[in-house]
């Protein structure tokens, strides 16, 4: 079933965590379909389902993606690093390391952007500009491969470990306010 941006996630703001989980679903989608329009057409003409397509994938890059990496960098990685608990030191070891990622990825979304804002323009993509495309769709896609690996099944298991319920519930209440919706909710407009 594909993903839709308003689409009820599986966790609430109430599982800040699962809910950062759910989000990489999300990245995943919609990188998934810039690689195969990009893959499809090839720089050439688009039609209106690819056009519709990558226009979405845009949208959701734009939009929700940064508050994402907010929740990561400005709520959870914070109190990590606050912590007092032995057991955070192997979640603290990671913290950096996605933190340049995601400065990383935001550069590349910028390109990306860009060329995909010129493609929808002009209708076709100058084979330089396709290239430059497909290598930063490509990096891209390494990237969040092994960055959501290391968050989903190293970083969010630990942070449960590490945080309190106090904590957890402060990374979902800033959450919801990031997207101006009450933390209780399960809706997660993005």
């Amino acid at each position: 079933m594909p993903i839709q941006i308003g689409r009820r996630p599986d966790h609430g703001f109430d599982e800040p965590l699962g809910l950062l989980s759910d989000c990489h679903r999300r990245i995943e989608h919609f990188l998934d379909i810039l690689i195969a329009v990009d893959t499809q057409a090839a720089g050439g003409a688009l039609d209106a389902e690819q056009r519709r397509a990558l226009d979405g994938a845009l949208t959701y890059f734009a939009a929700a993606a940064p508050k994402h990496t907010a929740d990561e960098e400005a709520s959870l990685f914070p109190r990590l690093r606050a912590s007092a608990d032995p057991a955070a030191a192997d979640a603290l070891a990671l913290l950096d390391a996605l933190e340049h990622d995601h400065t990383d990825a935001q550069a590349d979304h910028a390109q990306v952007d860009a060329l995909v804002r010129r493609w929808l323009a002009d209708d076709r993509l100058p084979e330089r500009d396709a290239a430059d495309l497909r290598a930063r769709l490509a990096r891209l896609g390494r990237l969040y491969q092994r960055h959501i690996a290391i968050e989903d099944q190293q970083l969010f298991p630990a942070a449960a470990r590490v945080l309190s319920a106090e904590q957890v519930q402060q990374v979902g209440r800033e959450m919801a306010a990031r997207r101006r919706v009450r933390p209780r909710t399960s809706t997660f407009p993005d």
